[in-house]
């Protein structure tokens, strides 16, 4: 997996390649100096998590992030800053970040970050080709009505196989995976798309009805589709 570090300071990124790397050995960690950098490094790459202090030279941080955001919404963001500053705090939130560290960094309180993220995307750690492939067909096909055993055809495996493989490299069910992964894309809706109505969304995200739509969502939410768009609209 591919991390984006955001610092102009070069003993910063030097501090967090060592802190990632260290809990995540395998991860490939690309490092940028300013905005115009990481943006060069986002075209070619695609990035799950990034890594963003919000005093850059030129461009902010948050503005950045903002960007990475609009292009990628799935991005995974951890803001990282000198200043207690409850404007850009604000910001932050509106951004939906993973989380918002002040410097000095403490070591647990960064490891804490990264095992959030990998709570929320346990997709991230999957090292398994035929489980990759099986996450692929779920992003690009969320929409439809999809099944296991489509997911297993597409990746050449009997389902009984994908479905086993995927508990030990995911951690949840294929099942589980679908339903999260389409509550995140209706998030995303709810704000892009206010005037959208519910039933709309749902069947924008694959859900068969506006009713699975609203349970589904509450159940992994906490809250209605309703109320998370007025908190967050």
């Amino acid at each position: 997996m591919k991390v984006l570090i955001v610092d102009d300071e070069y003993l910063e990124l030097e501090q967090l390649t060592y802190l990632v790397n260290r809990k995540y050995p395998h991860w490939e960690v690309w490092t940028a100096e300013d905005a115009a950098e990481a943006k060069r490094l986002a075209a070619s790459h695609r990035f799950p998590l990034a890594l963003i202090d919000i005093h850059l030279p030129g461009q902010s941080g948050l503005d950045l992030a903002y960007e990475l955001k609009q292009k990628q919404p799935d991005l995974a963001l951890i803001i990282i800053t000198a200043y207690q500053d409850f404007a850009y705090a604000k910001r932050a939130i509106q951004l939906e970040v993973l989380d918002y560290l002040v410097k000095p960094l403490i070591e647990s309180e960064f490891d804490q970050a990264l095992s959030k993220f990998e709570q929320k995307h346990p997709e991230a750690l999957v090292s398994s080709p035929l489980i990759r492939g099986a996450l692929e067909y779920v992003h690009h096909h969320y929409a439809q009505k999809i099944s296991l055993t489509k997911a297993a055809a597409a990746v050449h495996i009997h389902p009984a196989y994908l479905s086993k493989l995927f508990v030990e490299e995911v951690g949840i069910h294929f099942k589980d995976y679908v339903n999260r992964y389409r509550i995140e894309k209706a998030k995303e809706l709810l704000i892009k798309k206010p005037d959208w109505s519910m039933a709309r969304i749902a069947e924008e995200t694959g859900f068969s009805s506006q009713h699975h739509f609203s349970h589904s969502f509450r159940k992994y939410v906490g809250v209605p589709p309703t109320k998370y768009k007025e908190i967050n609209g």
